[in-house]
Order: structure tokens, then sequence, then C-alpha cells
């Protein structure tokens, strides 16, 4: 088994950085936390049925008291923006995020400790695998046919791009705080916080195109190919989508080819879609149960909760993404599994038929888009997809937008105000 730690890079700009003299003794000590520790857990070839699994941990600025019992809420929101992906033998690419249980979470702390500390236990490390390889995941070959509900169908692998599996805003919100604070406080100058800037944005680039370049050389290449000829960037939801029945991965790289700006529309519903449909081929399995209760082996406080999904409102039962994107609908439901055949069979016609009823739109909007997709449109998330189209269908051939600030304003004229 290959482990690697993947941390920032030294740059000059540090050793002021870590001078508590000079920038206080707050930003010196998130200073170290930021430049020592670790930003990926990476395992190549963990089992002979996994390429690769990669973990990537957001900043635990607070480490001493999310060790704490008593500050568990405080790991939990660490826990959040923790990303864990794997890789198959296969080539499919998958999210095991919702799997992360509280045990696995203090793991993965004491492990942050103990690095930090200089005083790394191989022990710790190989309970905390055990623990993500044991626990959480089993062999292909006995896995549960509900192992498709975690393939990756949101994440992309640029950098930079919407919806990146690289989300900086959540991996050291206490460190540029501090940075920024320093600032005005006048501990700092402004050219020494450009220099700061600057180097944070070259180490995270750095970083994630070495994590990135990780990723990709797993997946499946002739798949990957596919999809970045059809113009939708590195979606891992679209590749999934293209790697599960590699039959019609010509037919569907085709359709993402005509519609780049439905990535995430396509990726996000015919995917899961698509696992339900092999998993009723599959015969069912006799240790199949319900793996969230006690009665499955596991214990309440060990069992792996599903991540809490950020759409969701408590208190009042709605979802207004889910309410825009029309998603629990019966007519949803008919829909996507008559796009799905009309993908697979080739019929440029009837995909654009099924979309427009999928949409409730007329099929002249769904053409339109087919022949000249707009670069501004870019690739609106699932959910947000059908009051754009509607708004189009509304204005009519010629009261589409023309350049980027119109695009602009209608993407946010379609989007509610409290599903922002």
């Amino acid at each position: 088994m290959d482990f690697e730690a993947f941390r920032v890079d030294h740059f000059p700009v540090d050793q002021d950085l870590l001078d508590a003299g000079s920038v206080g003794p707050e930003l010196a000590h998130l200073a170290g936390v930021y430049r020592h520790s670790p930003r990926a857990l990476v395992w190549r070839n963990p089992s002979s049925d996994w390429r690769l699994f990669v973990l990537l941990l957001p900043l635990a600025s607070r480490l001493s008291l999310m060790a704490n019992p008593i500050f568990a809420q405080l790991t939990r929101a660490w826990g959040l923006n923790v990303r864990f992906v794997g890789v198959d033998r296969t080539g499919l690419c998958y999210d095991f995020r919702a799997l992360l249980t509280d045990r696995t979470l203090k793991l993965l702390l004491e492990f942050l400790e103990c690095d930090l500390d200089r005083s790394h236990d191989p022990a710790v490390l190989d309970t905390l695998f055990a623990a993500l390889a044991g626990e959480m995941l089993t062999i292909l070959q006995q896995r549960r046919s509900g192992w498709d509900r975690h393939l990756a169908v949101e994440h992309r692998l640029e950098p930079d791009a919407e919806g990146s599996l690289f989300a900086r805003a959540s991996r050291y919100p206490d460190f540029l705080a501090k940075l920024r604070e320093a600032l005005r406080t006048e501990i700092i100058d402004v050219a020494f916080y450009g220099r700061a800037l600057r180097s944070i944005d070259l180490r995270e680039t750095t970083f994630e195109q070495r994590v990135a370049s990780l990723i990709e050389g797993a997946l499946d290449e002739v798949t990957m190919a596919k999809l970045v000829r059809t113009g939708a960037g590195k979606h891992l939801g679209c590749y999934n989508w293209l790697r599960i029945d590699p039959r019609h991965a010509a037919s569907r790289a085709h359709v993402l080819g005509r519609l780049p700006g439905l990535a995430s529309f396509l990726a996000q519903t015919l995917l899961p879609l698509e696992a339900r449909r092999l998993d009723d081929d599959e015969p069912p399995d006799p240790r199949e149960d319900d793996w969230m209760t006690p009665d499955s082996g596991t214990t309440t406080s060990d069992a792996p909760a599903p991540a809490p999904d950020p759409r969701r409102r408590s208190g009042d039962g709605f979802d207004l993404r889910t309410i825009a994107a029309r998603t629990d609908s019966s007519h949803t439901v008919r829909w996507a599994g008559a796009l799905r055949r009309a993908i697979d069979a080739g019929q440029d016609r009837l995909v654009i038929e099924a979309l427009a009823q999928r949409f409730a739109v007329s099929d002249n909007t769904l053409r339109r888009l087919w022949r000249e997709t707009p670069r501004a449109l870019g690739q609106p998330p699932a959910w947000q997809l059908s009051p754009v189209l509607r708004q189009l269908d509304a204005l009519g051939d010629r009261g589409w937008p023309t350049d980027d600030a119109q695009w602009r304003a209608l993407l946010a004229r379609a989007v509610p105000v409290e599903a922002r």
C-alpha cells in the first residue's frame, strides 16, 4: 500500500509569516498550521479492487478544541468540507463523503494532531486506513447494489470551475480572516499582504493541479478523452455517465457535445437513473439489509450518517432548489427515463422532444440550444436549469440575451432569492 500526505509548498514569505514577533502569535500559529498541515491523504492501489483513495482535508485550525468531545459540533462542521474520492478497478469514480462517520473524523483529528506534533505514530495511520477501507468500504465483489448511489455526480476536476472538487473558500477560512485582520489593524502592510496572498494562490494552484492530475491518471483514459472533446469539461458526474455503460458512451458524448450547458443536469439526473437500472438487472443479494440501522451489524454511534444536504431548510419542510428543478414529480421521472432511452438510441429528435417535455418548454427552445449553445450560459446547476429554460422560452427567438451581461442578468432572475 503506497501512502502519501500532500502539503502546500514552502515559500520565502513563510519566514516572516511564522515570526510571531512581526505578525503576532495568532497569525503566526495559523500560518504554521497552513504550512505544515497535510491537505490530502493519498493511498495508491490500496487494494486489488481499488486504484486510488484521496482524502481532501480542510485546515483544522482549531485542532485543540476539535479534539475535545464537548466541541463535537466543530468537528462535524469541519467534516462537511472533507472530500473522500475513490476510483475502482473499472475506472468509476466515487464520492464517499456521506460515509464518513464521527469515529472516522475523530481518527482524522488524531492523525492531524500527531502529524503537527512531529510525533507521527504509524499505528494511527493504520487505524485510520482500516476505518476507511474496512469499516466504510467493502471489496467490489461483495459490495451491495447500493454502492452505485455513491457514484460521483457533482464535482469537477478543474480547480477554478464552478462546482470544483477544490473549494478554496472552505479550506483555510481562519487563516485568511486573521491575515485580513492583521492588515486592518496595521500589523502588516499592504505589500506584505499582497505577497502572502500571491503565495497562497500559487501554492493552492500547484496543490490542486497535483491532486487533479493524480485522480485523472486513475480514471479511464478513453472515457476522459471523449468527455474532454465534448466541451463539458472534466465533470466527474459526466465521466461516470459515459463510463458506466461503454456501449452507449459515443451517443452520450454526442449529446454532451451538442448541449454542454446541460452537463450538470444530465449527470445528476441520468446517472442515478442508470445506477438504479443496473441494480434492477442484478439478482437480489441475500445479505442486503438496511445498513443504516444497528441490526446490520453496525453500532448506532458508528453508523455512517449521510452528509447533511445544504439545500435542505430545517423547520419549514421545503427544499426550494428541488421544487425549482421539479425533480420529485412523476412527470420528471417519466421523461427522465424517456430521455435516457432516446440518448442511448442515438435519436437526436427524440432527445430534443424529451428535454422539451421534461422542462415544459417548446421544442424550438431546445433546438436553438442544440444548434448554438451560448458560452455565456455556462453550466447551470441541475436545480437552476428549469427556471432558466422557462425564461428563455418566454422570451422567444428574438428576445434572447446577446452579451455576457444580459446572460448574467437572466441567470440572476431565474434563481429564487430564497434558494441562493
